[in-house]
């Protein structure tokens, strides 16, 4: 039999991070969305020593090989940890310090010794280009070495925290006539010469989060700050194989990106029967369709595809905890749950008239934060590529 319940210790985590941001995050939500990336809450430093207590705990507990030889570990725990928090405030989620995407980075590719060093640090990841957004192989900054030094050249824009991280895991290319085979990640300590945050964006969403673009201007960093192996692989099946490593930094992240999406669809959906009061009561799943109101059928099939992208976020997570390919899946539940918040978000909205469309509630909010999710670390369209490759057996080039 399927166990689909959370193992007692993320259970009790989950528990009290939906405290915290009942009580902690909520409230500020309006706060410093208005504000627009102008302070930086004290309270998020708070979070983010709770959340690496946490991480500590768990490693040991539920990383422990369970009944049958499974493994419920650290990205399980951080997927659920990224909705609860999210169902506070998305914003301030991503604002977050050591909880940032770069985090994410440096442990799917860094050496043991490079996390030990590295792996705690707040940090941004910069992938996209003014010419290559999806399309990561595009990538046109360039890393040369140059003695003990790796020197970089190139734009990176919408880096999420590229203005308050403290450092910056950039993707650059080692020779761009071999293309992706070439692709590394450097870890760009902030402050360091060369590097410059040009312009923080103004947004729709998640306003309290900053986006900046960042130049490197012949910005050095020592040779130790390529992330993993230096070297570019010889072959055509070995290159293909070199950046598939550089590529599971995504399969790392799209399940906690998912899992934003399963933040906002809850806070959404729980906000909605809190406005609606007596006009819904308890939801009766045995009851059929044609003797449900279009009330209730509206609110059965947001329930349904809200459950539908959580159990694909926890086996993408659950995959990768256990050692297993997780690309298509993690894609799968990265498009699933990305369109599912948006949907669910604006859906919500409609149900609860001028009381969502205002802002004297959150509702219209959590639309506008929705839809970023649906868009960065892979768009839709990207998604559903990924998966139909893996399922068809098909490269990149043969499957465009």
């Amino acid at each position: 039999m399927i166990n689909l319940e959370l193992p007692k210790k993320i259970e009790d985590t989950r528990a009290l991070l939906r405290q915290f941001s009942e009580g902690g995050l909520r409230p500020l939500s309006r706060k410093y969305d208005l504000l627009e990336q102008k302070e930086m809450p004290q309270e998020l430093y708070d979070l983010a020593k709770l959340l690496g207590g946490g991480r500590k705990r768990g490693d040991a507990g539920s990383g422990a090989e369970a009944e049958g030889g499974n493994r419920n570990a650290n990205n399980m725990s951080m997927v659920v940890s990224s909705a609860e928090i999210c169902w506070g405030d998305v914003g301030l989620f991503l604002a977050l310090p050591n909880i940032g995407l770069g985090n994410a980075a440096v442990s799917a590719v860094a050496t043991e010794e490079q996390k030990a060093e590295w792996g705690e640090l707040f940090a941004a990841m910069a992938i996209t280009e003014p010419g290559a957004g999806s399309d990561s192989a595009g990538i046109k900054t360039t890393a040369v070495l140059d003695g003990d030094e790796w020197v970089l050249n190139g734009e990176k824009i919408f880096v999420t925290d590229g203005y308050r991280s403290k450092q910056v895991v950039v993707w650059a290319s080692l020779d761009l006539k071999l293309g992706k085979a070439a692709i590394k990640s450097f870890l760009v300590p902030k402050g360091t010469p060369g590097m410059t945050v040009t312009r923080v964006e103004h947004k729709l969403g998640i306003r309290s989060s900053d986006t900046a673009q960042i130049v490197f201007d012949n910005c050095r960093v020592p040779r130790a700050n390529l992330l993993g192996n230096p070297e570019i692989a010889k072959t055509a099946d070995a290159r293909k194989k070199a950046f598939g490593g550089v590529m599971q930094t995504f399969d790392n992240t799209r399940p906690m990106v998912a899992a934003q999406a399963l933040g906002v669809a809850r806070a959404a959906l729980d906000l909605t029967y809190e406005l609606l009061g007596e006009k819904v009561g308890e939801l009766d799943f045995e009851k059929s369709y044609h003797q449900m109101s279009a009330l209730e059928n509206d609110l059965y099939d947001m329930e349904a595809e809200y459950e539908t992208a959580r159990l694909l976020v926890l086996q993408a997570a659950w995959m990768a905890d256990n050692k297993q390919p997780n690309s298509k899946n993690a894609s799968m539940s990265k498009a699933k749950a990305g369109r599912m918040g948006n949907q669910v978000a604006l859906k919500c909205v409609e149900i609860c008239g001028q009381l969502g469309y205002s802002k004297t509630h959150l509702l219209e909010k959590f639309a506008r934060d929705s839809k970023i999710i649906d868009i960065y670390e892979g768009t839709q369209q990207i998604q559903q590529l990924i998966v139909a490759r893996q399922v068809l057996g098909k490269s990149s080039s043969e499957l465009k």
